[in-house]
């Protein structure tokens, strides 16, 4: 089982849809959490859109790096989900493998009306999906 750890400031948003991708489309290759910087409520344009896409993610809860920290869990991979700048923000995790960066806009910076938003959100999301597509297919390719 492949451990990835997910983390963007607030695991509002960003982390919270990377992680659910990754345990559904992961092929039960991987056990995928998330965790925040700084964090905070999960954001519902968020949960809507992912719930458009046919994954429920609206019980989730919101946590911070510290919790795996201090619980000593060990992750094949760390990956951040912010921007280059929060990113660096990130606190070594010990026990961590490979550390990599894959950075999407923030869905809880938009403005504008809840449908603006939600279209807005599902741009993100897409990305997101498609770059845990690739990251699956890459960790199979180098299982071989």
């Amino acid at each position: 089982m492949i451990r990835v750890l997910f983390v963007c400031i607030h695991n509002s948003a960003r982390s919270q849809m990377a992680e659910a991708y990754l345990n559904v489309l992961g092929g039960g290759r991987f056990e995928a959490r998330s965790a925040g910087i700084e964090p905070g409520k999960l954001n519902p344009v968020v949960v809507e859109a992912m719930r458009l896409d046919g994954i429920d993610i609206s019980a989730n809860r919101v946590k911070a790096v510290e919790e795996f920290i201090d619980r000593g869990e060990k992750f094949d991979h760390l990956i951040t989900v912010c921007d280059e700048t929060a990113a660096e923000r990130c606190p070594f995790v010990p026990g961590t493998g490979q550390r990599l960066h894959f950075g999407f806009p923030d869905p809880s910076a938009l403005t504008g009306s809840f449908e603006e938003k939600l279209a807005a959100t599902i741009a993100v999301r897409d990305a997101i999906k498609q770059k845990i597509i690739l990251f699956v297919g890459a960790s199979q390719r180098n299982a071989l």
